[in-house]
């Protein structure tokens, strides 16, 4: 097997995830030797005895004095096998929004637990986020063995509850002790009854299902280029699927078509194009295609209202009484919610734009499918959303937007919280009326 493989790791306050990780960079020669000095010197001065492991991920001075994970570590490691980006993600419920950030990318989640404790509530929490973001490879590593003498009886009863949990994924359960390396890297002599793949073995076979070329044609549009008055393309990367010189394109929201005229690259025309590569396509017709609109084969969802999973990551709440900022791929608009969230708080909204987006559902498209929430007033990326489906127009909604463009305004500066925000709201809400 190869390929690149991206992981996250997840699981309560001290289940033991940066040991892990760090055990498994360590018998797997991953890290360099003044690494392993540091680390030594660090354990040695902590009276954590010979090396600890959880040094090699948790880097920050609060980690190291608190004992935990806060923020997202990423390694890169190889064996001879595969290649690898592993994100070590925090298990304090405090920071499940940083756990969300790892998840994102990644094609398969180590989600850890304790022996001694089983499936806890974080666990659970855990593995409903990454099984939002689409991750349906898991890997559940029963921690600390070594504390309840290598039970075979307790490893069953955890493995039974984590893959009630877990129905509908792929579910791998190891049992390993990370202290002393048992189903790390190699197989445990301690635990003769278990004769499934240690942990690093089955990361190196594990085959994930992203093969961005077998779905539909998507692709963004980032930039529209002008060089000359002889010369417009449309520059973007590829979200998915494949597109070949000669084919009919959608223009969304629009609707319109053309055919793709040529595929340019830095290196070169080519004929064909393939997720995902960053090219810039010209079509053999005059459309209007601008920066946020969408080329693609298949008619995709347009609408400016649907339902979506939110992870909210502000401190402060969610408020459908407010508006603000969602990017989605290359377009940028303001949005409403439907109902409240809290701190790493997660729920299914209705969300409404004031312009059209041209979106997948999040489990058939990853780029399509999701978007951020922004607030205005401080810029900071607030929730992570996943469309799930599209809503259809309300009556209520039909008559808002047939509203006067000063009532409408008005209504946005009304609800602004601020003289500030009011203006560069209702200043936001003109440039898109005028667009």
């Amino acid at each position: 097997m190869s390929g690149l493989l991206r992981i996250c790791t997840a699981g309560s306050v001290d289940d033991g995830k940066s040991t892990l990780i760090g055990r498994m960079l360590h018998d797997a020669r991953a890290v360099y030797e003044d690494q392993v000095h540091a680390v030594r010197a660090a354990s040695a001065n902590r009276g954590a005895g010979p090396i600890d492991f959880s040094l090699f991920t948790d880097g920050l001075r609060a980690e190291r004095e608190q004992g935990i994970t806060i923020d997202v570590a990423y390694r890169y490691f190889a064996t001879a096998r595969r290649t690898f980006i592993l994100a070590d993600t925090p298990g304090h419920e405090q920071y499940t929004r940083n756990m969300a950030t790892g998840a994102s990318t990644s094609d398969v989640a180590i989600l850890l637990v304790d022996a001694r404790h089983g499936l806890r509530a974080q666990s659970r929490r855990h593995a409903r986020i990454a099984r939002l973001l689409g991750i349906s490879d898991f890997v559940v590593a029963v921690n600390k063995m070594d504390l309840v003498d290598f039970s075979r009886d307790v490893f069953d009863r955890i493995r039974g509850d984590f893959e009630a949990l877990l129905e509908g994924a792929r579910c791998h359960t190891v049992p390993l002790s990370a202290l002393h390396g048992d189903n790390v890297t190699a197989p445990s002599a301690r635990m003769p009854w278990w004769a499934g793949l240690p942990l690093l073995e089955y990361l190196e076979t594990v085959e994930v299902r992203r093969d961005l070329t077998a779905q539909p044609f998507r692709f963004p549009v980032q930039l529209v280029l002008r060089p000359s008055d002889t010369f417009r393309g449309y520059a973007g990367q590829i979200a998915s699927g494949v597109v070949r010189v000669g084919d009919r394109l959608g223009v969304w929201p629009s609707g319109r078509s053309a055919r793709v005229a040529r595929i340019v690259t830095f290196d070169g025309d080519r004929q064909t194009a393939f997720a995902p590569m960053s090219v810039t396509l010209t079509l053999d017709d005059e459309v209007d295609v601008s920066r946020g609109d969408l080329l693609a084969h298949e008619p995709p969802h347009v609408g400016s209202r649907f339902e979506a999973d939110v992870v909210w990551m502000d401190e402060r709440p969610l408020d459908p009484n407010r508006l603000y900022l969602l990017k989605h791929t290359t377009r940028t608009v303001t949005a409403e919610v439907s109902h409240r969230l809290g701190l790493n708080q997660m729920g299914t909204l209705t969300v409404s734009t004031a312009r059209p987006l041209v979106f997948d559902a999040y489990g058939n498209n990853r780029t399509t499918g999701s978007f951020v929430l922004i607030d205005p007033a401080t810029c900071f990326t607030a929730g992570a959303g996943m469309m799930t489906a599209a809503v259809a127009e309300r009556a209520a909604w039909a008559r808002e937007a047939r509203a006067g463009a000063a009532e409408r305004l008005a209504r946005l500066a009304r609800r602004a919280g601020s003289d500030e925000e009011a203006a560069r709201t209702v200043a936001q809400a003109l440039e898109e009326m005028l667009t």
